[in-house]
Parts: C-alpha cells; sequence; structure tokens
C-alpha cells in the first residue's frame, strides 16, 4: 500500500481520481495509488470539493481535516488527513470499498 503513508499529524494519501461517475466509490488501485471515482464533474473545482467531503464522510472526520496538498487540476493528488491514524484510515476504506463491491483492498496478514 504505498498509497498510504503515516505523516506526523495525520495520514497522507495518494489518490487516482475519475470525475463524472455515477456514484463516488473506491475502484481499486491504479498505477501505486487509490482509485476513486467522483459524482462531479471536473469543472469549477467541483470534483475536489467531492472528493474532500467523500473522504470526510467516510473517515468520519471534518470537512477541515481534510486537505488537498496536490494535484487540484490533476487527476493524481496528494491528500492530507489530520488527527487520524493508519488504522483508522485503511478500516474506513476497506469498510467502503466493501460496501460497493465485496472484497478487500487491503492485504490482511495470513493467519498463523
Amino acid at each position: 500500500m504505498s498509497w498510504l503513508t503515516q505523516q506526523t499529524g495525520g495520514v497522507a494519501l495518494l489518490l487516482h481520481c475519475q470525475p463524472g461517475a455515477k456514484v463516488s466509490r473506491i475502484v481499486g488501485e491504479h498505477d501505486g495509488r487509490l482509485k476513486v471515482a467522483l459524482n462531479a464533474p471536473a469543472v469549477e473545482n467541483r470534483a475536489n470539493e467531492v472528493l474532500v467531503a467523500w473522504l470526510a464522510e467516510h473517515l468520519k472526520v471534518p470537512r477541515r481535516q481534510v486537505q488537498l496538498v496536490s494535484g487540484q487540476t490533476s487527476r493524481k493528488k496528494r491528500v492530507l488527513v489530520e488527527g487520524v491514524t493508519l488504522n483508522q484510515v485503511r478500516d474506513a476504506l476497506d469498510l467502503a470499498s466493501y460496501s460497493t463491491s465485496p472484497g478487500t483492498i487491503f492485504e490482511k496478514p495470513e493467519s498463523t
């Protein structure tokens, strides 16, 4: 999961965003990034606003804690979520992913 890293004060996500989808959801991984479909067009910052709102909702944090660090006009984005741990983000995104297509986007350690 090279797209998810712990940072000082929060967690950074590397995302590949696909605007114009019918529903905002996790699609899978693409080019070392988490691919997210967004139900907003890529005009007038709408897709970025939907991305921040969608992440805040699924991570159960206020929108002000989700910062678009880079990629404002690109499909490749870097987002910082403040005040959360790696495990919180992993669990929340895994649940969001599972709700749209059963399975997991995260590798689970094998039981011994």
